[in-house]
């Protein structure tokens, strides 16, 4: 059965098709029997993941592999103090990134809540109510107002049925429906006005369906099976991480071999040569790097809560800001999802209504100017006969308006409200008498009321053109009088104008037929009708979302309208937001089922918005745009969109409109509905991927400033100036503090005037590279040379203050000095550790001086410097910790030859920026790019 095209088969044909009668429904046997065949009426969930593997899959990196070597090889060598504070890292950086994307897989279970718990069924000639997940194929479900459909079901009767289906088909007012097979067989799905989905509602009318799938089989299990196999892949950051952690591991093994083969030809003991080495291996790994990261991150994801912006995972947030391209669907993400009536025209007049939504606030407008006192009697009596004409109540819900019944029944009693004219007030004196319902085929309705004087009140609406056909006199002016056929084709033209600019058109007309409704004859009365105007409405766009546009296109990043509406109305949506650019076109999605894949790929960059597609379209979208290469977010609310939005690289969803089952799917979460808030959130993404470059600059900087010390002194032959356990120290600790301050530096005013960076970019280029390698050279030297100047001024030989190069050849390369090594080495541990903290305030820019910048911009560094500076005193001075890092305390000039030497980079970079930027001098290092994104075309 699953591939018969029921939309296409009679009725008839249809029940005999699945064995079951329209009048009693199936039996209690047969429905037992067809539950064993075809399984619950229910979607099925993939295998989840353990919380223990979760965990376990958080130290499958490679860079945290080295690091648990680095431990056990610390603990073989009995330095457990390194070897715990490397597990220490390890472990922390696991339960951080365990916590976060520890429900990252819920959407299949979320789609379970869309099903209904109960539903009317025939079993048996009788009514039963039912748990929706005991439906099979056959049975006979009643419908009505309200109710949630169980199952996907071929209409076998509908009496002014309508149905909500935007979030399965994005169409964003109720669906029509009737009973009657539909010859085309490659219908979307949104237009098979014969059928009804699991997963939507009824919201008007009553009806009969006879359930023809379930479960799994249904549209809804469709796109389940859809989120099952939507893949998700890793964030640019992760891979770059992952491949720079490796790169930078085989120089760390090759320096490290290099130095102990070095220790190894001075001949000195194989175990102290090894801690060499270990040391070495600890200075040139970032141990405090991924937690850094992951830390970055997660302050991230807090500033974005005040932003509206939920982020799900960690990783998905630096993705967001290397975004390229915004898949959007329109309702209700780029629009309201409220019909508001905009215009009347009426009387030869054409009046604006302002406000948005539902909300009963606006002012009424004839030509940007109050209306005078006779249009206003002509805009009341329009919109209260369309009042008269409809069966919705407009109600209030925690300063929220709402509507029950259909939308657009629920633009005109709004605007009403604003008119001053009162749905139950009118209702109080005019009862309904009788109402002829709308149909897909008569495209009207009417109701027929009394009036305070026994007259009776026919009220219509429907398509203009059909109301115009019912029409033989006109309203004009507070009067009544025979109709023209100018009038008709001046009432059509402005009907097309309307309906142009994407607004749903309804015409309105009344007539009092007399006092006796009973004489009046059925078929009649439509019949001799007053036309008194036009009510054109929209779905409104939000009125923030054309700005977000505009600065996602400065930004580089390519928005594209993703829909299930109308060609015309996402063609208006679309222009009125500014997604047409540079004859960017609109393609429907019965082009996109004629099109490969190949061929899809090849168009879809000239393709700003989709009309009238399904599920399966938004996903062959997304796709195309990943075979480019583009990094690409998918924006919904809608069970529709949820395939897409998980197999995008970022998901996005919305927090008030968006269903279970794309928030589960989704890894950012808008929670107050707003496009800005992706703007923002895009921003915040390229503001952490910014500073997270900071932080690796200036640990990588300072690493490399430890491993040139060390390899310098070694190739020397010096002793050691610094031990592994002081090393260790300024990684974990004094590196530490102010990497994570850098990591949440205050935001580029301008970061989202430069296009998206490419996912492919290297983390560390060339350029940073060596600007790397030189920062870490002047750390070594400045570390080196107030080590053998501590050494020279405690030594036992004078040779005089200036004749260094003597003392160097005599003493020095012959390893004969005698200066007070202890001192010698505290004193190279604390430069080496105010230096990079002199340092962490180059890294703010490449190429702006930090008093352009401001010093106290950042406050978070300066009191992360005045922490990491204060624990450092603090072990110079504390006799415990001396025995520990094997230092001695130090007297106030030798603190101030640590200055003096640890202000040697900062001086110099500072220098450097000043010369670039008044005199123009281009270091071979420096460039404008270092941390700001690269340019490219589109």
């Amino acid at each position: 059965m699953a591939n018969i095209l029921w939309h296409t088969i009679p009725v008839d044909a249809v029940i005999q098709e699945l064995g079951t009668n329209i009048t009693s429904g199936l039996s209690n046997s047969e429905a037992q029997k067809r539950l064993a065949e075809y399984g619950y009426n229910q979607l099925e969930e993939k295998r989840k993941f353990s919380p223990f593997l979760l965990f376990l899959g958080q130290f499958n990196s490679f860079i945290v592999w080295v690091l648990i070597a680095a431990a056990v090889v610390s603990g073989i060598l009995k330095e457990l103090d390194d070897a715990l504070s490397i597990i220490a890292i390890i472990i922390i950086n696991a339960i951080i990134g365990f916590i976060q994307e520890y429900r990252a897989e819920r959407s299949l279970a979320a789609l379970q809540k869309l099903s209904t718990p109960f539903s009317k069924v025939k079993r048996d000639g009788e009514v039963h109510s039912i748990p929706s997940r005991e439906i099979v194929p056959g049975d006979v479900i009643l419908l009505e107002a309200g109710d949630y459909i169980p199952a996907d079901g071929r209409l076998c009767s509908a009496v002014n049925l309508r149905t909500e289906e935007a979030s399965l088909t994005g169409e964003s007012t109720p669906v029509g429906k009737s009973e009657e097979p539909i010859s085309n067989p490659s219908l979307p799905i949104g237009d098979r006005k014969n059928m009804v989905f699991m997963g939507t509602s009824v919201t008007g009318g009553k009806g009969t369906s006879v359930v023809v799938s379930t479960g799994m089989g249904t549209e809804l299990g469709k796109i389940a099976g859809l989120i099952q196999t939507a893949g998700k892949e890793e964030t640019p950051l992760q891979r770059k991480l992952q491949a720079f952690g490796k790169k930078l591991v085989y120089l760390c093994m090759g320096i490290v071999t290099i130095v102990f083969l070095l220790e190894l030809w001075r001949k000195d003991p194989l175990l102290e040569s090894f801690l060499v080495s270990v040391s070495l291996a600890v200075a040139a790994i970032p141990e405090g790097l991924p937690a850094i990261v992951t830390i970055s991150l997660a302050l991230g994801v807090q500033r974005l809560v005040k932003h509206h912006a939920l982020i799900r995972k960690l990783h998905a947030l630096e993705t967001l800001g290397c975004t390229t391209v915004i898949c959007s669907d329109k309702t209700g993400t780029l629009t309201q999802n409220e019909m508001t009536l905009k215009k009347i025209f009426s009387g030869g007049k054409t009046f604006d209504i302002s406000g948005s939504g539902y909300t009963p606030e606006g002012e009424i407008t004839l030509h940007k100017k109050p209306v005078s006192e006779i249009d206003r009697r002509t805009v009341k009596f329009i919109l209260g006969i369309g009042t008269l004409c409809s069966n919705v109540s407009l109600k209030q819900e925690n300063a929220t308006w709402k509507v029950i019944g259909d939308p657009t029944e629920g633009a005109i009693v709004s605007a009403a409200v604003k008119a001053g004219v009162s749905k139950e007030a009118l209702e109080r004196v005019m009862p309904l008498i009788s109402e002829i319902p709308f149909s897909s085929e008569r495209k009207k309705m009417s109701t027929v009321r009394n009036t305070p004087h026994s007259f009776t009140l026919v009220c219509e609406k429907g398509a203009p053109d059909i109301v115009l056909k019912d029409c033989t006199k006109i309203y004009m002016n507070g009067e009544i009088r025979a109709i023209t056929k100018k009038d008709s084709e001046i009432i059509l033209k402005k009907n097309n104008q309307m309906a142009g600019s994407a607004l749903r058109v309804l015409g309105v007309a009344c007539k009092t037929p007399g006092h006796n409704y009973a004489k009046i004859a059925p078929d009649s009365i439509e019949k001799d009708m007053t036309f008194i105007g036009l009510l054109a409405m929209i779905d409104p766009p939000r009125p923030e979302v054309k700005d977000a546009v505009a600065i996602c296109h400065t930004a580089g990043i390519m928005t594209v309208m993703i829909t299930g509406d109308h060609r015309n109305t996402a063609q208006a949506i679309g222009k009125e937001l500014g997604f047409f650019r540079d004859n960017f076109k609109i393609i429907e999605g019965t082009a996109l089922d004629e099109l490969s894949d190949d061929e899809l790929e090849k168009r879809v960059p000239g393709i700003s918005v989709y009309a009238r597609v399904s599920p399966e379209h938004k996903l062959r979208i997304v796709k195309a745009w990943k075979k480019h290469g583009e990094v690409v977010a998918m924006t919904g609310d809608g069970v529709n969109d949820a395939p897409a939005v998980k197999e995008a690289h970022i998901g996005i969803s919305m927090g008030i409109t968006g269903t279970d089952v794309t928030k589960a799917a989704s890894d950012i979460i808008v929670t107050d509905n707003n496009f800005a808030s992706i703007v923002a959130a895009i921003r915040e993404g390229r503001s952490i991927y910014d500073n997270i470059r900071k932080s690796i600059h200036y640990l990588l900087s300072c690493n490399a400033g430890e491993i040139l010390t060390m390899l310098f002194a070694s190739i020397l032959n010096l002793p050691l100036p610094l031990f592994p356990i002081q090393i260790l120290w300024i990684n974990l600790a004094t590196d530490g503090l102010p990497a994570l301050a850098l990591s949440i530096d205050t935001v580029d005013p301008n970061i989202m005037q430069s296009r998206a960076r490419r996912s492919t970019e290297q983390i560390v280029d060339k350029r940073l590279g060596k600007l790397i390698l030189f920062q870490g050279f002047l750390i070594a030297a400045s570390t080196l040379l107030a080590y053998l100047f501590i050494l020279y001024s405690t030594s036992t030989v004078t040779y005089g203050y200036f004749n260094i190069y003597y003392w160097f050849i005599n003493e020095v390369i012959p390893f004969k000095l005698s200066g007070d090594l202890y001192k010698a080495r505290t004193v190279a541990f604390c430069v080496m550790v105010v230096s990079q903290l002199f340092h962490s305030f180059n890294c703010r820019s490449a190429e702006r001086s930090l008093f352009s910048i401001g010093i106290f911009t950042n406050k978070k560094l300066l009191l992360a410097t005045a922490l990491s500076l204060s624990i450092q005193i603090a072990i110079i001075y504390t006799p415990y910790f001396q025995s520990i890092f094997k230092v001695v305390p130090l007297t106030f000039n030798e603190w101030l030859i640590i200055f003096g030497f640890s202000s040697f980079l900062f001086t110099v970079m500072e220098g450097i920026k000043y010369a670039r930027k008044h005199r123009g001098i281009t270091f071979l290092f420096m460039n404008r790019n270092i941390f700001k994104r690269t340019a490219h075309n589109d």
